[in-house]
């Protein structure tokens, strides 16, 4: 069996530390303990998702690659591990980045169709930075 336990194997719910003991005296207290580590509580799947996030310094191009995922999905991932984490997005914030993301993704596909010049297209995707 794993020692490195957060759920409950039968109704994954949270665990709660409720004994340490002193491995050198046998020293045992009961009680109610608080997680020392927020990181701890993520699942292996969130865990493995930090250490590709740090990894890549943060880069969601360099995560998408190194996980094989598209872009959304690992934006999508790294939005619930925040969450998980306590650190949730402001929903304007998210809903901006969504925005922004969706008219460049635009523009590249109107220049890809042929719509537009690549210097129309620099131009645009200039703005859309701002």
């Amino acid at each position: 069996m794993s020692t490195d336990i957060n759920r409950c194997p039968g109704c994954q719910q949270p665990l709660r530390v409720t004994e340490l003991t002193c491995e050198a005296c046998d020293l045992r207290l009961s009680g109610h303990f608080e997680r020392g580590c927020r990181f701890c509580a993520l699942d292996p799947e969130q865990r493995r998702l930090l250490d590709v996030f740090l990894s890549s310094g943060g880069v969601l191009r360099d995560m998408e690659k190194a996980l094989g995922l598209s872009y959304p999905t690992v934006r999508s991932r790294v939005d619930a591990l925040l969450i998980a984490l306590g650190y949730a997005p402001r929903r304007e914030q998210a809903e901006a980045t969504e925005d922004r993301a969706a008219r460049r993704q635009e523009i590249l596909d109107r220049l890809q169709a042929g719509e537009m010049s690549p210097e129309e297209a620099a131009g645009e995707l200039r703005s859309v930075s701002d």
